[in-house]
């Protein structure tokens, strides 16, 4: 067997973007038990989303293909030749059909908004990631999130818009933190995104107010008891000065900490 067979599973798994793939569709399935669905159609809503995400990731590194190899990258399976393209090709095409089906299954209605996250995302691989819009997708496909979730679920009346607000700007946030590794290289290969515009030095405290500015959303727009209201404050802030001020990995990881807040917050607001 060949070196290329060996390392194909591992390497068509890495191409999809695992972590963001992962965080995204825990964050559909945990609203969707969040919502009271029964087993069958959170395993369905999750299926759905798995799938979509999938897509996205194997479209980013197949059309971005050219400009990791530009760069050396040593992480994208694609560049370093340990994946065939062709193979990386027809998974996504099988992710693609596999989310239409999945997500209409789930209803029409749900279906055309999960849809809509899902061509968000490749509306960004496809060339929004270079321009001062690259922030839209991320906006788009979160905010829609928990209303496919809610569509899906037959829940009565609209989804709160302070929900999707709050879902819109934890997208954002992690469009800022997620170009930040790797800002060097994007530059490198003529790719301007927003987060590429404010530059390195301003990203984390852009990251920062849009991510509070989430955690507020949710923490008032929910009606959550007042101690737990001034808990997240008090947590939010301190976590917000570590990003501010902190040094080294701090401020990093302090802001996928106030990312992971407003994600548990969207939660518990259902």
């Amino acid at each position: 067997m060949s070196a290329l067979a060996d390392t194909r599973p591992v390497a068509l798994v890495a191409a999809a973007h695992p972590g963001p793939a992962a965080a995204v569709t825990l964050l559909a399935a945990v609203l969707a038990v969040a919502v009271d669905m029964p087993a069958s159609r959170v395993v369905l809503v999750t299926a759905a989303v798995a799938a979509g995400q999938l897509s996205i990731g194997w479209s980013n590194d197949l059309i971005d293909l050219s400009r990791d190899r530009a760069v050396g990258r040593q992480d994208k399976p694609l560049a370093l030749g340990t994946l065939d393209p062709r193979v990386a090709a027809a998974a996504c095409a099988a992710a693609v059909v596999l989310c239409v089906v999945l997500s209409l299954m789930c209803g029409l209605p749900a279906g055309l908004l999960h849809l809509g996250c899902v061509a968000a995302g490749w509306a960004y691989n496809l060339g929004l990631k270079a321009t001062v819009w690259s922030w839209v997708p991320y906006a788009v496909a979160f905010g829609l999130l928990p209303a496919f979730v809610w569509s899906a679920a037959d829940q009565t009346g609209s989804v709160p818009w302070w929900l999707l607000s709050a879902a819109a700007s934890l997208g954002v946030g992690a469009h800022l933190l997620n170009v930040l590794p790797d800002i060097a290289d994007d530059d490198a290969t003529g790719v301007r995104g927003l987060p590429h515009r404010l530059g390195a030095r301003r990203l984390p405290g852009a990251a920062v107010a849009v991510l509070v500015l989430g955690s507020v959303l949710v923490l008032f727009g929910a009606s959550v008891p007042l101690v737990v209201a001034v808990a997240g404050v008090v947590v939010v802030a301190a976590l917000a000065a570590v990003v501010l001020r902190g040094h080294g990995k701090a401020p990093f990881a302090a802001a996928v900490g106030i990312a992971l807040l407003d994600a548990v917050l969207l939660v518990v607001a259902l």
